[in-house]
């Protein structure tokens, strides 16, 4: 049997604002060198899985340009391989649903066409900002096994308070891994819970009837018109995996979970899986240049940078400049960005090609980071 996938490449887009301003979500970068849309892309092509239909949304301009034709993930085909799929959903479907979707199942349906003639028996569903590196052939495996008609991937987590964590919704499930209970999260709720992790398994005729019957009944939300009418009807099955993993849909938690890859076993957990690898667009940058008065020390550096002042747990994305006694601590500079002479920056995001002048001090909190927009000057 065959399976397929989808991806979403901006639901929760307006959770991550500051970021998505002028980019789809699925292009944000992530991890020195990568998009968000590499990892649950990079978990279906290690599952084989080749023909794959991505969903778009707003400004994917920059999605494109890191997709291309799909050769870095092995996906330059003639048959199956990436399909980028418009934003709108065709006023031939549903001329009332003519619009940009905002929700799970409106997202399903702007994929409509792609679902139907879909050859595989199976699709695996993702959304584009979950950050793991799974086995999908494992997970298809336990749905096929289970015989059940949506089969969910989950992560238990300990919710500590004050903790803002991206959980959409959590779920209950027997011995056996069949579902008993799936509902909403109810914000302030901490302990242990089963999280949704954004990951899912249909059968490709289970979810064409799930398009048909939306598309002639109007429903707008998977939850509330497919999954909580029908609960004692369906057979969700669940999946738990015990690998590290993230969703972000704030700067707070973007910023806490980039820190989070400076440690040794959640880099090995999500980077050096053995024939799990993590693909992205290649680039045929430089080394990186260590100059006189360079210092750095628990920090990730990709290729291309500049480096003659101090960088300490700090993250640098490719082509950054850091100029001479400068100081940097908890912070994370994206590609192209420019530090002055004797600036001091702590727990400061940058987007792409921020110029900041020398001698300036810019400082947040790894609750609160301070973020300069994209192509800013400071």
């Amino acid at each position: 049997m065959s399976t397929a996938g989808l991806i979403f490449s901006n639901l929760n887009q307006n959770k991550l604002a500051e970021m998505t301003r002028q980019r789809v979500l699925a292009s944000v970068p992530f991890g020195c060198r990568y998009r968000l849309i590499d990892f649950p892309l990079s978990n279906m092509v290690n599952a084989g899985i080749t023909n794959i239909g991505i969903v778009t949304g707003y400004n994917y301009q920059s999605l494109l340009d890191h997709l291309g034709n799909g050769k870095d993930w092995d996906l330059a085909r003639r048959s199956g391989g990436i399909r980028m799929i418009p934003p709108y959903i065709s006023a031939y479907e549903n001329p009332a649903l003519h619009k940009m979707y905002i929700s799970r199942l409106e997202a399903m349906l702007s994929a409509a066409s792609f679902i139907r003639h879909c050859p595989e028996d199976h699709i695996v569903i993702s959304d584009c900002d979950v950050v793991c590196n799974i086995d999908i052939s494992a997970l298809v495996d336990e749905h096929k096994k289970s015989g059940a008609q949506i089969t969910f991937l989950a992560k238990t987590m300990d919710v500590q308070p004050g903790q803002m964590d991206a959980i959409d919704f959590v779920l209950e499930s027997d011995d056996n891994g069949k579902v008993t209970h799936f509902t909403h999260y109810k914000p302030g709720t901490t302990g242990k819970m089963n999280v949704f992790a954004q990951v899912m398994v249909m059968d490709t005729d289970f979810l064409r009837s799930i398009v048909d019957e939306a598309t002639a009944q109007g429903f707008t939300s998977f939850y509330n018109d497919i999954i909580r009418p029908n609960a004692d009807k369906l057979h969700m099955h669940a999946v738990y995996t015990d690998n590290w993993f993230a969703q972000m849909h704030s700067l707070e938690q973007y910023f806490r979970y980039s820190m989070q890859l400076l440690d040794n076993d959640v880099r090995a957990d999500l980077f050096k899986r053995e024939n799990l690898p993590v693909l992205t667009k290649v680039r045929n940058s430089p080394p990186t240049r260590y100059l006189p008065g360079a210092k750095v020390s628990g920090s990730l550096i990709a290729d291309g940078c500049v480096i003659e002042g101090t960088v300490e747990n700090s993250i640098l994305f490719r082509g950054v400049h850091v100029g001479r006694g400068v100081v940097i601590r908890n912070s994370i500079l994206m590609q192209g960005t420019y530090v002055g002479d004797h600036a001091s920056l702590q727990c400061v995001v940058t987007d792409k090609n921020v110029l900041i002048g020398n001698g300036r001090t810019l400082s947040g909190h790894e609750s609160m980071p301070f973020y300069i927009a994209k192509g800013a000057h400071v």
